[in-house]
């Protein structure tokens, strides 16, 4: 396989533009460097993005993760049931914190959690459950709230990949106790890394506030007062973050149309031996990635790669790591384990690219 340097069209393209060159100028020049002023900017504007009254800023969306089930008392011993496909950082927030990673499969046809599993898994230890709006699909949440409500647990959204995305009850990680966002370089919004818990009580926006400084209001104190870490978000990133808000409309815009540039493309060109993963647009749900099913991975992989083109296979499922002993029977997710891809994408892949990507799939299926 040809080497990162003869990759012509990367699996995902954004940038960051000299609008975020000019917030991080004004930030050096205004000497803010650590967490401040900025950072509290974003947190305001983003809560009134996504109209929710609170919202935390973080170093990670992992951290964000493991903010909110701090916040939620998971401790040792503890079950956070989660869904089998999804980035690893819910599932490892779990488990830095001594809890036990509960593991149900996802629906037959999107890698969200099937809710209708849900409650054979609740226990008197099930401290939280954390559904995973993967790539922008929303998870049920009125079934899973209303399970909450019954057995009195936390809900925690994993939006890491939802941001801006929704169902007909609103944004999908506002619709619970707490919600987590992401913004590493492969999000809709990127400040390098960095991330925020959002939420709607004002006491557990005061949790999130003193566990991410050590467990204190700030740095003139008397006296550690409870547990906490250093989970500060820097001005400096907080001056990328704000910066990328006000491209948001165009970037989703650009991200529904390479959606539909290769729905369009499968149908019309006839790849059979490719099967997009739906997502929902119609209802509100935001394509960040464009994913696919093949039989055919590792040979489209090199026959793509090849051609300086680059697809992004699939993470693994979390029942196969085992250190977490979450084994059992996922049939669901075995298949978008072993078959899932990723076409290229992101808000700054040109629409040329993806006519060039759609060429080579054809190319490629004249060869099956």
């Amino acid at each position: 396989m040809p080497d990162s340097s003869a990759i012509a069209i990367p699996w995902w393209r954004v940038k960051m533009g000299k609008l975020a060159q000019r917030h991080v100028m004004e930030a050096m020049a205004g000497e803010y460097f650590s967490n401040g002023p900025i950072a509290t900017r974003f947190e305001n504007r983003f809560s009134n993005l996504l109209n929710v009254p609170h919202a935390k800023s973080t170093t990670s969306g992992s951290v964000a993760l493991l903010l909110a089930m701090m916040a939620s008392n998971v401790r040792r011993g503890d079950e956070i049931i989660l869904p089998n496909r999804g980035w690893i950082a819910a599932a490892h927030a779990a488990h830095l914190l001594g809890a036990r990673i509960v593991v149900v499969d996802v629906l037959p046809d999107r890698p969200v959690m099937d809710v209708s599993l849900v409650e054979e898994k609740l226990t008197k230890r099930t401290k939280a459950v954390v559904p995973i709006h993967l790539n922008g699909r929303a998870v049920d949440m009125f079934s899973l709230n209303e399970l909450a409500k019954q057995y009195k647990v936390s809900i925690i959204e994993d939006a890491a990949q939802a941001l801006c995305s929704g169902n007909h009850s609103g944004f999908l990680g506002t619709q619970s106790r707490f919600g987590c966002f992401s913004f590493s370089m492969p999000k809709l919004l990127q400040s390098g890394q960095g991330g925020i818990v959002v939420s709607h009580n004002k006491a557990d926006h005061q949790k999130l506030d003193l566990l991410s400084n050590h467990g204190v209001k700030d740095t003139f104190t008397d006296q550690w007062k409870q547990p906490g870490f250093n989970f500060k978000y820097p001005d400096l990133l907080a001056a990328l973050a704000l910066s990328q808000l006000r491209r948001l409309p165009g970037r989703l815009a650009r991200m529904r149309k390479i959606y539909d540039r290769y729905l369009n493309g499968i149908v019309n060109q006839e790849l059979d031996f490719l099967e997009l993963i739906p997502v929902n647009t119609d209802s509100g749900e935001i394509p960040l990635y464009v994913e696919c099913l093949t039989q055919h991975r590792s040979k489209l992989t090199l026959f793509l790669a090849n051609k300086g083109i680059q697809i992004r296979p699939s993470y693994p499922n979390v029942s196969g790591t085992p250190y977490l002993d979450a084994t059992g029977d996922y049939p669901n997710s075995l298949v978008f384990e072993e078959q899932g891809i990723t076409l290229p994408c992101g808000p700054d892949q040109s629409l040329r690219n993806v006519d060039t990507v759609l060429t080579a799939l054809t190319d490629f299926g004249k060869t099956l």
